[in-house]
């Protein structure tokens, strides 16, 4: 609480300091008064404000040179004594004013501000700073007058002075802040806002001050940013409120045309305003837009975020306030906004986003023709730029030039027809997206990634199409960040919210048909107008005038998907395959379209080129992919409706999706996982089940005509691969029909037949394989042997034995050929060769072969025809498809065995004088074979196949030991690796004989030598882990010849010692996979023994 309440006792205490301090000015006597007010309160010191002040003000006019120390201390008394008081004569405002200017003003001889103290310039600024807001009420309209122009105008280019030369950061702020004050736009909530009335009049005022102060701010923005950044903050504060003041297009608007004449006696003062018409507006406007420029380049790349932020608020102050008399100026500040969408702040970004949303909505723009025709204008010089900018910038650079470009669509919103009803315009802007969209078509990878030919199950396809189902990564020439991807994807979405449709897809599928270079690119751009259109994945600041018409849209989708499934645009060549080449030139020479029993085109294509390069592979594998991306958006699109176009949609994407290439492929797919969650269904299998009919027509129509349609085989693989054993029923007939064809096509068309009977074993195999199979793996495990064994030694019957002899009799007879020739005749008349007695209870009846089954085997008897073909693809091909038949056939051996005896001599040619592949290939035939039939085929393989094998790997193993490893990548290493890694179950499943076990060892021991490649080495150990299941003993001994780890003392004197060739022999290459053999062969016979033992012991 203060001491003195009452102005008499305030007046008694101050009294004795005020009259000592008009005496003798010193700091003392300074020092006594202001200890004195600290005990004065607010009221009584408001009665006395005039005598304090007095010997204050006293001390500062009096003349001669003062000490500053002195000077800084009655200012500062004057500033706690304004704070605490108003001010409420007009005199005392203007006298205080012009008297605290005075601390500040150069001597008369010099421009400059005075060689004063820091400290002694922050006082006085702070004094003018509490003076401003004491003044109460109307009062300080006194400064405001036409009268105090002088006055003002003084003080204002003495604070300006201080902001702009002054080292001290916190005077350039505080002299900032206090011009701030000075022209009434104050941060503070103690002043009111100026009414309509009184800004004008300061409009006017502050007009004459506008030069000065915007050329030195613009200085003081633009001044060495070592300076911080507070002060260029404050600096932009007060521009933007300076200027939006003076410019304001409200008050221009109510300025007179010609000044008006003004009594005599103000005619000097009117010298000083300036009259703000037309002429003065326009010319201030291209003056300041330069300083704007300049500002803006400068600002809008400074290191700290809030001077950035204050930049987005000049750009939303001066648009507001002054979109038209600064309309020339918005070319940089709609570009600085628009830059700034994607700042590295947060803040900075958020504010910027909230800028364009309220000038969206606000409709500043699209109200004012002349902001749209400056926007229309950046547009284009950006777009004319914008490739050489693509090419020369870095990546950051690139994303702020389709940040800009994107802003300005977005600002011009619904106006954009404007810009796209230009010639000129849609041109520059096209052909800059064409050029920025160039793919990068160098790489071998893309051509080269085949499709894997496994299944796909039904159960795993939705699931797998939803991965593979997302939009391949692209690599464009020009940059490689994928936020510059998604901006240009942006920028064809808003194009397609806004623009017009029609004219937009018109004009792009002109580029698309006009040259190669530009088809990709276009398609594109026609993918995300059509999902920008539909309002899908687009981000803008307002909503389109027109909402969207559906039957627009759909015809749009149709003609592009009609443009995109065109043969000359959906048959590209995707590899170096000739036979692929070959379908390509056929089915563009034919002219048929890609669906279906389509009908000839009247257009006569130019025929290919001869050679084809790898980029241009690449570039037709690109443009197939991204046409099926585009399908994939239509479908998002248009969702159900989408079912009306799958007649022409469905097929066509089917046969890309059973494409060997393989970005082709998975590209397929996630375009059919798109439809299915379009059209509403739960699984590709269901899309394609239900739409069945229609495909499997289409299949047989072009079956007919193969040599114009060669994709039908692809459709069906696809169908087969996605789909379950409820298609079969429905694919019979077609399947019927190409084993009919291949029969009478076996020279022209047999490489095609096959891909579709490889994919429709695989689907067999797939489908049946797994439950068909589950018997014969049961009968393998050791759990069945030891029950039937268990059995069989309490319930054996004379039946059963005897069922057994006939069995092995038959099985013997089969084995060695003893077969009528009945050429293709029926299993069931080539197997009753030792019948049972008619009465036996446990003999089956014949019973005919399930659908698949049956399928399977006359698919193999074409294959055993085609064995000996001389083209090295088909017999691969026929090979393939052979094991895979055997696998299908396998749980019905009464017929499955009869057709291993027939196609027994050609596999035997495949294996012993063929190509290394088809050799390689072939074994694996063998195995599959030996798997399946068992010990059927003991005495055909020990005499037609195991010499030559042992032969071959006892040859070979030379040449491997010496190999290096580049070795690992040759054909020959295959061949090895796959006969060793087969050889020991051959033998194990055939049960060989023991001189037949003896040379499989002796052609295998060489491969345990250190010296081969590790890989034969572990094959090696397989094949003898095999011979020990087989025959452990002979296996032990002739392990123990190359190397004996132990000593065997004989159990008593009188038996010989056991001499062995490998003891005492010392390490050699052999050792270490000997030794490792047999620890396993001890440990096998421990396990057995141990088991032996369990069984023994009473329960």
């Amino acid at each position: 609480m203060a001491v003195f309440d009452t102005p008499q006792e305030a007046f008694g205490a101050l009294r004795p300091a005020c009259v000592q301090l008009t005496r003798a000015q010193t700091m003392e006597n300074v020092a006594r008064l202001q200890a004195h007010l600290a005990a004065v309160s607010a009221s009584a010191l408001q009665e006395l404000q005039e005598y304090v002040l007095f010997p204050l003000r006293f001390a500062l006019k009096v003349p001669g040179p003062k000490q500053e120390r002195l000077v800084q201390s009655v200012v500062q008394c004057i500033s706690s004594v304004l704070a605490a008081t108003c001010v409420k004569k007009q005199e005392l405002l203007q006298e205080l004013f012009s008297e605290l200017c005075t601390c500040l003003s150069p001597p008369s001889s010099s421009s400059n501000p005075a060689p004063l103290s820091e400290e002694l310039k922050l006082a006085v600024i702070q004094a003018l700073h509490t003076l401003m807001h004491s003044a109460y009420g109307d009062v300080i309209w006194s400064l405001y007058q036409p009268s105090a122009l002088p006055l003002l105008g003084f003080a204002v280019s003495l604070l300006l002075g201080l902001a702009e030369q002054e080292k001290a950061k916190q005077i350039k702020i505080s002299a900032l802040k206090c011009l701030q004050v000075l022209v009434l736009q104050c941060d503070c909530q103690e002043h009111r806002h100026l009414d309509e009335d009184e800004a004008q009049q300061c409009g006017d005022l502050f007009a004459s001050f506008l030069p000065g102060i915007s050329i030195t701010l613009s200085r003081v923005i633009t001044g060495d940013i070592k300076q911080g950044h507070k002060p260029t903050v404050s600096a932009i504060r007060l521009f933007y409120l300076i200027v939006g003041l003076v410019m304001a297009d409200a008050q221009l608007a109510r300025i007179a045309k010609n000044k008006e004449k003004l009594p005599v006696e103000e005619s000097r003062i009117s010298e000083l305003m300036v009259h703000r018409g037309p002429d003065w507006s326009k010319s201030t406007a291209e003056k300041l837009s330069l300083l704007l420029h300049k500002m803006v380049e400068f600002s809008s790349v400074h290191p700290h975020w809030k001077v950035r932020l204050e930049l987005v608020e000049l750009v939303h102050y001066l648009l507001r306030n002054c979109s038209q008399s600064l309309v020339d100026s918005f070319s940089h500040l709609l570009k600085a906004l628009v830059g700034l969408v994607n700042d590295e702040n947060g803040e900075v970004q958020s504010r910027c986003k909230e800028v364009l949303q309220g000038i969206a909505e606000q409709k500043i723009v699209t109200q004012n023709r002349a902001l749209v025709d400056v926007l229309s204008e950046n547009l284009h010089s950006l777009a004319t730029a914008l490739p050489r900018l693509m090419n020369s910038q870095d990546d950051m650079g690139k994303v702020s030039t389709l940040s800009l470009l994107l802003g300005y669509l977005k600002l011009l919103g619904p106006k954009i027809n404007i810009v796209l009803n230009s010639i000129s315009h849609l041109h520059r802007l096209s052909k800059a997206l064409m050029q920025v969209l160039e793919l990068d078509v160098t790489d071998v990878k893309i051509v080269e990634d085949r499709r894997c030919e496994g299944v796909c199950g039904p159960s795993g396809s939705l699931q797998h199409g939803v991965q593979k189902g997302r939009r391949q990564k692209k690599y464009f020439r020009f940059f490689t960040e994928e936020k510059i991807f998604q901006l240009l994807q942006q920028v064809c979405r808003v194009l397609g919210y806004y623009g017009n449709l029609y004219l937009l897809v018109d004009h792009f599928m002109g580029l698309y048909s006009e040259s190669g270079m530009y088809r990709k690119q276009a398609a594109m751009v026609l993918n995300e107008l059509i999902v920008g259109a539909a309002g899908v994945g687009v981000d803008v600041l307002q909503e389109r005038e027109v909402s969207l018409n559906m039957d627009d849209l759909k015809g749009s989708i149709m003609s592009i998907l009609d443009e995109y499934t065109d043969q000359a645009n959906w048959y590209l060549i995707t590899s170096i395959d000739t036979e692929e080449i070959s379908h390509e030139h056929s089915v563009q020479h034919s002219g048929l379209t890609a669906r279906p029993g389509g009908v000839c085109s009247s257009v006569l294509l130019p025929s290919p080129e001869p050679h084809v390069t790898t980029r241009t592979m690449n570039s037709n594998i690109w443009q197939i992919c991204i046409q099926l991306e585009g399908i994939g958006c239509f479908a998002a699109v248009l969702g159900k409706e989408f079912r009306l176009l799958l007649l022409s949609a469905l097929y066509p994407v089917l046969e890309k999706a059973g494409d060997k290439t393989l970005l082709i492929s998975e590209t397929a797919l996630g375009t059919l996982v798109d439809i299915c969650k379009a059209c509403s269904y739960d699984s590709l299998q269901c899309l394609i089940n239900e739409n069945s009919d229609y495909l499997v027509n289409g299949i047989s129509l072009n079956l007919r005509q193969l040599a114009h349609q060669p994709h039908a085989s692809q459709v069906l693989d696809t169908m087969l691969r996605h789909s379950d054993a409820s298609l079969l029923p429905l694919v019979e007939d077609v399947i019927q029909d190409v084993l009919s064809a291949l029969d009478q096509s076996y020279n022209n068309q047999a490489s095609t037949f096959l891909r579709v009977l490889h994919s429709v074993m695989t689907a067999l195999v797939q489908w049946f394989g797994s439950s068909c199979g589950e018997e014969h793996q049961q009968r393998q495990s050791p759990k069945w042997w030891s029950g039937t064994l268990s059995q069989g030694q309490q319930v054996v019957t004379r039946q059963e034995v005897e069922q057994f002899f006939l069995d092995y009799v038959r099985q013997k007879q089969i084995a060695e050929g003893n077969l009528p020739d009945t050429g293709d005749e029926e299993a069931d008349e080539v197997l009753p060769l030792a019948e049972p007695e008619p009465n036996n209870s446990d003999t089956e009846g014949e019973t005919p072969l399930p659908s698949h089954a049956q399928l399977a085997k006359d698919v193999m008897e074409r294959c055993i025809h085609l064995l000996s073909d001389g083209n090295l693809r088909v017999r691969l091909k026929v090979l393939d498809v052979l094991e895979l038949c055997v696998t299908a056939l396998h749980p019905h051996g009464n017929h499955l065995l009869p057709m291993a005896h027939r196609v027994w001599p050609a596999l035997v040619t495949r294996l012993i004088s063929d190509d290394p592949l088809a050799v390689l290939r072939a074994f694996k035939v063998l195995c599959t074979l030996a798997q399946k039939c068992g010990d059927f085929l003991r005495q055909r393989f020990s005499k037609d196949v195991l010499p030559k094998l042992t032969s071959s790997l006892l040859s070979q193993a030379p040449a491997s030991a010496r190999a290096g490893p580049v070795y690992n990548h040759t054909l020959a290493f295959k061949l090895q690796l796959a006969v060793l890694q087969g050889l020991g179950s051959l033998c194990e499943k055939l049960d060989m004989g023991e001189s037949d076990l003896n040379k499989v060892a002796d052609a295998c021991l060489i491969y345990l030598s250190a010296k081969q490649p590790m890989k034969l080495q572990e094959a090696a150990q397989s094949v003898f882990l095999h011979l020990m299941h087989v025959d452990p003993d002979s296996t032990w001994l002739l392990l123990n010849e190359v190397c004996c780890p132990h000593q065997y003392e004989p159990p008593h004197i009188s038996l010989q010692p056991v001499k062995l060739s490998g003891m005492g022999r010392q390490r050699n290459e052999f050792t270490d996979n000997v030794l490792l053999l047999l620890e396993r062969l001890q440990q096998q016979e421990s396990m057995m023994r141990r088991a032996g033992t369990q069984e023994a012991s009473p329960p």
